[in-house]
């Protein structure tokens, strides 16, 4: 086999793994955040987790595959490990803003619910307020 194939296979052999691990854990730890951001709603936490997921996975190794291919043939050992750092490092980076745009999204439609919560505390209405008691006697008591 040539560089170039090595590169490939080990290329695969540590983005794939690295996908499936960080959506299983953002998965696994995103459950409490969705479930807050959804105001206790379960099974909603739990149906966008899941979508969340496959898109995660649809979108990240449709990368790894479209970035699979290297220009140029591979030379050597050192050009496997050139090769590499440089094709891991950009899946690592793309994952990693991914994550903190979902985190960003979320976050702002939790901030939304909680400010809507806010705005429609209730209050009862002014002809069932309780009489006004004076802090002091009336004059002349």
């Amino acid at each position: 086999m040539s560089w170039t194939v090595w590169t490939y296979v080990v290329y695969l052999l540590v983005t794939v793994p690295l996908t499936i691990w960080v959506a299983t854990t953002l998965s696994r730890n995103g459950k409490v955040f969705l479930e807050d951001v959804f105001a206790g709603n379960d099974r909603l936490a739990e149906a966008v987790n899941t979508l969340l997921v496959v898109g995660f996975y649809l979108l990240n190794l449709g990368f790894v595959s479209l970035y699979l291919r290297i220009g140029t043939a591979v030379p050597d050992a050192a050009g496997v490990f050139e090769q590499l750092s440089v094709k891991v490092g950009v899946v690592t980076l793309v994952l990693g803003v991914l994550h903190f745009f979902n985190v960003y999204v979320f976050n702002a439609i939790r901030r939304r619910s909680r400010m809507e919560t806010l705005r429609r505390a209730p209050v009862p209405p002014p002809n069932q307020m309780p009489p006004y008691a004076a802090p002091y006697p009336a004059p002349g008591r």
